[in-house]
C-alpha cells in the first residue's frame, strides 16, 4: 500500500448518479465509470488504503439502481484489493439503500483501516443533525491512530458558482465545532461536482468532482449546466497536511512517452 511511501492514500470518488437503466442524460453510464476508475488505478499503479464514495450513489428515482451499483462497488473493492466505502446523498433513497451490504446497519458509521478511523456520516437530508453530530462528538472523543478522515456528501461551505453558493451543508456549523481540536485528518465531500479544497478550523477539506458530469463553471449566474467529463481524486494525506489531485477518466493521446531517469 501507499503506507510504504510515506503517505496514505484515498482514492476519493463522487457523485456516481447510477441508473437503473444504465443511462443518465442518455449517455453517462456510472457503473461503468466506476469500473473504468478500477482499470484506472491498476494502470497506474495506485495503491490506496481505502476507497471513499461520497454520496449520489444513484440518480434521484431509480432505487432499483443500488444492485447493479454495489456489484461494480464489489468488483472495484476486489480489483483495487481494498475496502470501499459509501455515504448517501440528497439523490439517494434511505430506504432503498439500506439493501447495500455496508448499509445494513445504518447509513452513518465508524470503520476502521489500515490505521485510520472513516467516519462515514449522512447527509442526504442536506443536514446532519444534532443526534448524529452528538453521536460524531462521542466517536471522536478519543483520538485513533493516524487520525480520522470524515466522509460526507455535501461540504461544509459553500461553491464559489452563484447557483450553489449556499448548496452545502446547512448545519456546518455544528459539525466544524465538533471537528475543531478533533484528530481529524481530513473532510471528504462532493455534490458540487466540482473540486474544491479548503481548510475550515484547521481542517483540510477536499470535495471531490464528479464521476457523472463537471459543473460548466461559466454557465452563467441563474443556471447550471454539465460537461459530459468524469473525474476523480487521489487524497494523500501527508504529515502535516493533505494534498488532493484531481484525475479525469479522458485520456488524450500524450504528447511524449519517456521514461524517468533518477
Amino acid at each position: 500500500m501507499s503506507r510504504e511511501s510515506g503517505r496514505l492514500t484515498v482514492l476519493h470518488i463522487s457523485d456516481v448518479h447510477a441508473t437503473a437503466d444504465g443511462r443518465l442524460y442518455d449517455r453517462v453510464d456510472g457503473v461503468e465509470r466506476l469500473r473504468a476508475v478500477g482499470d484506472y488505478a491498476r494502470d497506474a499503479g495506485v495503491t490506496p488504503e481505502a476507497i471513499v464514495v461520497t454520496g449520489d450513489l444513484i440518480q434521484r428515482g431509480n432505487p432499483d439502481a443500488y444492485p447493479r451499483l454495489e456489484a461494480a462497488l464489489d468488483d472495484l473493492e476486489r480489483a483495487a484489493g481494498v475496502p470501499v466505502l459509501t455515504v448517501l446523498g440528497n439523490h439517494d433513497d434511505a430506504r432503498a439503500a439500506r439493501g447495500m451490504r455496508r448499509h445494513a446497519g445504518g447509513h452513518h458509521r465508524i470503520e476502521h483501516i489500515a490505521g485510520m478511523r472513516f467516519a462515514l456520516l449522512d447527509s442526504s437530508t442536506g443536514a446532519l443533525g444534532a443526534e448524529q453530530t452528538d453521536w460524531l462528538r462521542e466517536q471522536l472523543r478519543e483520538p485513533y491512530g493516524a487520525g480520522t478522515v470524515v466522509a460526507l456528501h455535501h461540504p461544509p461551505l459553500g461553491s464559489p458558482l452563484p447557483t450553489l453558493a449556499k448548496a452545502g451543508l446547512a448545519d456546518a456549523g455544528a459539525l466544524l465545532d465538533v471537528l475543531a481540536g478533533s484528530d481529524a485528518l481530513a473532510v471528504l465531500a462532493g455534490h458540487f461536482h466540482h473540486p474544491l479544497s479548503a481548510t475550515l478550523r484547521g481542517v483540510p477539506v477536499s470535495v471531490g468532482p464528479a464521476l457523472a458530469y463537471h459543473q460548466v463553471m461559466n454557465a452563467g449566474p441563474d443556471v447550471v449546466a454539465g460537461h459530459d467529463q468524469a473525474m476523480f481524486s487521489l487524497v494523500h494525506l501527508l504529515p502535516g497536511g493533505v494534498a488532493a489531485t484531481s484525475i479525469s477518466l479522458d485520456s488524450p493521446a500524450p504528447l511524449f512517452t519517456q521514461p524517468v531517469t533518477a
